[in-house]
């Protein structure tokens, strides 16, 4: 007998899909508000984080519009087409990418410390300067912010730690990721990523390996809260 093949459906894909199967059946009509994000998540009996994961990849598909500050209202008309993961891209949790980030990039701020040569200390130093110059969350920080981050990888001493970190943030340049950052990350986050940045610099730049694990954890920790509650 010929089985079918099961498929594992991310969690927040199996939520977006019961909100359109809601919608579908008229619960949220097109254009009204759908409930909050923490209320969607008490009757789901999932996290914050995975609705809001769910509700970008709605917005990504037609089936909402997220209005920061006001809400997310349902589509008018909505599509047909389900909810699926874009073809582009793989298919992984935004969660689950910021986990591994805090939990990668914190030990290889540790190795940094113990293993950067003076050059790459000056080179970091620099970069972190250049970042207090940008006040707005837009491409030209973003790329700023990426080349502090694999410089922190390159400083670790170990090429293959250097390229799984550089793999790690092209994940980032997602557009889920993309669409999360331009709802969640305003301008005054930029500034509190740069006052991070600073203390991760200072810590990797004077040597304390066990400071420099602690500050990038805390940025990584800040980022994480901002962009998914």
């Amino acid at each position: 007998m010929a089985l079918p093949v099961l498929k594992m459906e991310r969690l927040y894909r199996q939520i977006a899909n019961a909100i359109v199967e809601s919608i579908q059946r008229g619960e949220f009509a097109p254009g009204t508000a759908l409930p909050p994000e923490r209320e969607l998540a008490k009757q789901l009996g999932v996290s914050r984080s995975s609705v809001r994961e769910a509700l970008i990849a709605l917005e990504m598909t037609g089936w909402v519009d997220i209005r920061t500050g006001n809400g997310v209202f349902a589509m008018q008309p909505p599509p047909q087409p389900p909810v699926s993961a874009p073809a582009a891209e793989a298919d992984y949790s935004l969660e689950d990418l910021l986990q591994a980030r805090l939990a990668f990039e914190g030990m290889l701020a540790e190795m940094a410390a113990r293993n950067g040569t003076s050059a790459q200390r000056e080179r970091l130093r620099a970069l972190a300067e250049t970042l207090l110059r940008y006040r707005a969350n837009d491409a030209d920080f973003l790329d700023q912010d990426k080349r502090f981050h694999l410089l922190i990888g390159e400083m670790s001493g170990n090429e293959v730690l250097r390229e799984m970190m550089e793999s790690l943030w092209n994940r980032r340049d997602s557009a889920r990721f993309q669409r999360l950052e331009r709802h969640f990350a305003d301008n005054a986050f930029t500034e509190e990523m740069n006052c991070d940045h600073q203390q991760i610099a200072a810590a990797i730049c004077a040597g304390e390996a066990a400071a420099a694990r602690a500050a990038m954890e805390s940025h990584l920790t800040r980022v994480r809260r901002r962009l998914l509650g």
